[in-house]
């Protein structure tokens, strides 16, 4: 519960002011964070991790992306394709699909420890500071495209 609200802290201090998320998370259970500080995102549409993972199940897919990633990963339910956002350091090198969100966006992050309809932690950060490491996220991803190629 300790290490719960450190990391929720944490996040909550990627804004200016970080009562706002907290009053955002009370009141919708989600918070709209800005990019680009703290960590950045890699928006990976679902069909691309599931294939990488060899699964829809979210257990599964949460197991897998813990071990593969060892970082945060939010998905984003709002639609039956919601895609999945993978936290990683800002200026980290990303040359690999999916698209960076950086510096001038916004994401919307469920509070730890609390589900909701629009988002849901895939996988928590185990504890405040850590994010994907976008190598291994690469090589993840690289999966599902030889995956493609082969069941193509």
């Amino acid at each position: 519960m300790q290490e719960l609200l450190a990391v929720a802290c944490w996040l909550a201090e990627a804004d200016a002011s970080p009562g706002r998320v907290w009053a955002q998370w009370e009141r919708y259970g989600v918070a709209l964070l800005p990019l680009g500080c703290r960590f950045d995102a890699v928006r990976v549409p679902p069909e691309q991790v599931h294939e990488a993972v060899g699964s829809e199940e979210a257990e599964t897919v949460a197991t897998v992306l813990a071990a593969w990633l060892g970082g945060p990963v939010i998905r984003d339910f709002r639609s039956s394709m919601g895609p999945y956002y993978v936290l990683i350091a800002p200026g980290s090198d990303w040359g690999g699909p999916g698209e960076r969100l950086t510096t001038g966006t916004y994401l919307g992050l469920p509070r730890p420890g609390h589900a909701t309809m629009l988002s849901r932690w895939v996988v928590l950060p185990p504890h405040p500071g850590a994010l994907c490491d976008t190598r291994c996220l690469c090589t993840l991803l690289a999966s599902s495209d030889s995956l493609r190629v082969v069941h193509g």
